[in-house]
């Protein structure tokens, strides 16, 4: 408590034992600068064998000494994030603000939709008031199987929130909790948790049952009106604007088994046509984010990706300690959740835990005031996300929601939002430049949250001991090459644009925190004296030619079982 009795929402620590790091790391420091020096001072002449390879190394171990110096910025300055949901709760439980839940799928065979309607299920099951949550799926494949996946999840829903609520279930994804070994010996529960399940189980069997047959039968597309939207025109990248609300959270018909409020479920697919640039996943975010204002208009937006469940429930009013709180909360654009896989190896074979980018690394960033946005499990502020710059006492209402459901009828509301959708809505307008996410990179969520943090935002990351989202991770080495191609491209793409953070970045955000993204932006091109570090060294080998200092020792053991060893030598110097 302050000396005013303010008591704040969040506290921040810097994490233990920065001092110890700093100074072993000024120990490398000079090992780096010592090992340069050394290859300046024994360059070999002209003629002589191995001069070239030599230079070469010299230039990778400048590089690595370099890019080591960047790394070491974000772990110099490590802070961790402590939010107090009680206080939340004691001061805003009856003003808490509306939340739009963002859910992305692409491709109904890369990402199965029973997978997908676990993720929906989750961050629909979460313990925040139902009638402030709005789940938004947005389906760039435009799939008749994906909305049919949802259409039986809003109708489980109506099962499954009120049993995860009664019974504090978590994690809140049908397939992740009955895959574990609950203890049953309570009669009553037993009872419930039976029933939901086999719920479950037909659910998940008409869903898997229907991809696997990769059409639906008449009867299915007679249960919703939805399904008048496809036809034999309809492709994944040839569509009309799709817009079907399927549970209607704001009228009073629209409740569970229980008699309480359901959240507002939405599917959305957007305009394609093959004359436009659909911008990928920025695009569709895009899209989202105008379809959720002509329907909830949450001040608050989380978007997950499909393959992400919710892990937490209460993630939500975790984050909203960062942005309610009364000193600090103003500036605090998004929160950013790390990732946190489920399928990991014990050997994690190919590094996708990531232990060193989500304990440290991302929480340096933190240190210095920003964060990069990672594209899933965020939680942003409306008005930023659209192009809002930061000025001081820039208070935010959060109790105060524009209310454009009122007097409209949902076909109404289908229809306005069907028009934000649409492919040509963006002709001439600021979306993907200076509103919603950046266009024209493929790591489009890094660039957007550095554009955030140059308009003078401020982003928080929170990791928590329990993981709020788990998903799956890369399991085949091609799915591993395709994921980090794709990231160190875009990431590259980057640093050799406008968006440059030495550049873009310069008086506004500190420069160790340049630094850092650099320290991302450069995985492609740290590449290179890698491949020739791992490759010249062993082919001088091989041929003779020395590349590293010989060590000179003399080395007498004597074992007390009485063996003898002794080892003779002697060295010269490398010239």
């Amino acid at each position: 408590m302050t000396a005013n009795g303010y008591l704040p929402l969040f506290e921040t620590k810097p994490a233990k034992g920065r001092n110890a790091l700093k100074l072993f790391s000024l120990t490398i420091l000079l090992s780096i600068f010592l090992i340069w020096l050394y290859r300046l001072m024994y360059i070999p002449r002209k003629g002589e064998a191995g001069r070239y390879a030599w230079i070469g190394m010299f230039i990778s171990e400048v590089f690595f000494g370099l890019y080591w110096i960047m790394t070491q910025t974000v772990r110099w300055n490590v802070v961790h994030r402590y939010p107090f949901k009680d206080r939340l709760s004691s001061r805003y439980e009856d003003g808490l603000p509306g939340v739009d839940i963002f859910v992305c799928t692409a491709d109904p065979i890369l990402e199965p939709p029973s997978m997908v309607m676990n993720t929906v299920l989750s961050v629909m099951a979460y313990n925040y008031p139902p009638e402030k949550l709005s789940v938004y799926l947005s389906d760039d494949g435009c799939s008749e199987l994906t909305f049919y996946a949802l259409l039986e999840a809003s109708k489980f829903s109506k099962y499954w929130i009120p049993f995860c609520k009664k019974f504090a279930v978590e994690p809140s994804s049908p397939e992740a909790y009955f895959n574990l070994n609950i203890d049953l010996q309570d009669p009553v529960f037993a009872l419930e948790w039976g029933t939901i399940k086999k719920l479950y189980e037909d659910m998940k069997t008409r869903i898997v049952s229907a991809v696997e047959k990769g059409r639906l039968s008449d009867e299915i597309k007679g249960q919703h009106k939805g399904f008048s939207e496809w036809n034999s025109k309809v492709t994944n990248k040839d569509h009309q604007s799709i817009v079907q609300i399927l549970i209607e959270g704001w009228n009073s018909n629209a409740v569970d088994i229980d008699g309480n409020p359901l959240p507002t479920l939405i599917y959305v697919s957007r305009q394609k046509k093959p004359q436009y640039a659909h911008n990928f996943k920025a695009g569709a975010l895009n899209a989202l984010i105008r379809v959720s204002s002509e329907i909830s208009n949450a001040p608050i937006i989380l978007n997950v990706d499909c393959d992400m469940y919710s892990n937490d429930r209460d993630a939500i009013r975790n984050a909203l300690c960062f942005f309610m709180d009364e000193k600090q909360g103003q500036q605090i654009s998004y929160v950013q959740y790390p990732q946190s896989y489920e399928n990991i190896t014990n050997n994690d074979l190919y590094s996708n835990a990531g232990l060193v980018s989500f304990k440290i690394e991302l929480a340096g960033f933190d240190g210095y005031g920003t964060m990069p946005y990672i594209g899933t499990g965020c939680f942003h502020r409306r008005d930023i996300l659209c192009g809002r710059k930061y000025f001081e006492n820039c208070k935010v209402e959060w109790n105060v929601v524009k209310d454009k459901i009122k007097g409209r009828t949902i076909k109404e509301l289908e229809e306005a939002s069907k028009l934000v959708a649409n492919c040509s809505y963006e002709n001439g307008s600021q979306w993907g430049k200076e509103m919603g996410l950046v266009y024209g990179c493929l790591a489009e969520d890094m660039v957007t949250g550095l554009a955030i943090q140059c308009r003078g935002w401020k982003p928080v990351y929170y990791h928590p001991a329990k993981r709020a989202f788990r998903g799956v991770a890369p399991t085949t080495l091609d799915q591993h090459l395709v994921q980090f191609s794709r990231w160190t491209q875009g990431m590259f793409q980057i640093f050799l644009s406008k968006y440059c953070p030495l550049i873009y970045g310069h008086g506004k955000i500190k420069f160790g925190a340049q630094l850092g993204y650099c320290m991302y932006l450069l995985w492609a091109p740290v590449s290179l004296p890698t491949i020739y570090y791992v490759i010249i060294p062993a082919l001088c080998l091989l041929h003779g030619v020395p590349l590293f200092p010989k060590v000179c020792a003399l080395i007498s053991l004597r074992l007390h079982v009485g063996l003898k060893i002794d080892t003779k030598g002697s060295s010269k110097k490398l010239r």
